[in-house]
């Protein structure tokens, strides 16, 4: 599966976020480069709420060897990224009312794993932050086998805001963390629709994000044991939600 896409060039990268913002990954800007159309692509980047970084003339050669960049490129998600709004609609009409909440996962092929199995449980989409997140790039494109550009996906500036949006809407928001005070995926009753929500791979939910859940959840294990693999997790938790909805 070829690599996340790139648009090179002032005008192309200008003009493809006038028309097409959703369609934006990250942008690259060339670091010290002030004109018109430079400003004009920071502005639509942050009215658009895209992420952009600043970098050295050398990190965009790298990335558009043979095309010439003329200081400005942006990544493509082709498949587009809705609003939270937009995902809460299609919750309701969901096979499986489930939204499912990244919180810096780190590596793309979890993401792409997971997705791959929300897709197919028939979760409602995916959110996941601006900022700290896996690009969803070949990585995750493949270890989604096609889903990432089914599964609906939502990003967002800060999660703890979303999963308060999420909450003023009505929805039960369910962390997922490693302790024997929440509530156990596979005995206690699950109630959907709902937001389930996922951590770092290696540090899980942090305080702040947890302190927006409703619910802590977890999934008992029968040996000693730190955690399992975020995908394999939200697989797990999305199949406990599933058999409510049975």
């Amino acid at each position: 599966m070829e690599e996340q896409p790139i648009l090179a060039g002032l005008k192309p990268v200008l003009e493809f976020l006038e028309q097409s913002p959703e369609q934006a990954d990250a942008v690259y800007v060339r670091k010290g480069q002030r004109t018109a159309d430079t400003d004009r692509i920071l502005d639509l980047c942050r009215r658009n709420g895209i992420r952009f970084t600043l970098c050295e003339s050398a990190f965009l050669d790298r990335l558009c060897p043979h095309t010439s960049h003329q200081g400005a490129a942006v990544r493509l998600f082709q498949a587009g990224f809705i609003e939270l709004e937009q995902l809460t609609e299609l919750l309701y009409t969901a096979p499986l009312q489930l939204i499912a909440v990244l919180d810096h996962v780190q590596d793309p092929g979890n993401i792409g794993t997971l997705v791959r199995t929300l897709y197919a449980f028939g979760a409602a989409g995916i959110v996941v932050p601006r900022h700290n997140s896996a690009f969803l790039g070949s990585g995750a494109r493949r270890s989604a086998a096609g889903a990432l550009e089914k599964l609906p996906v939502c990003k967002v500036a800060n999660i703890s805001s979303a999963l308060e949006f999420f909450r003023k809407n009505g929805l039960p928001v369910y962390g997922s963390a490693c302790s024997v005070n929440g509530l156990n995926a596979l005995t206690d009753p699950l109630h959907l629709p709902a937001v389930l929500v996922l951590g770092n791979e290696d540090k899980g939910l942090g305080p702040t994000v947890l302190k927006h859940c409703d619910h802590q959840i977890f999934i008992p294990m029968l040996r000693s044991f730190d955690s399992i693999n975020v995908a394999q997790a939200g697989g797990i938790l999305a199949s406990c939600f599933l058999r409510h909805q049975l």
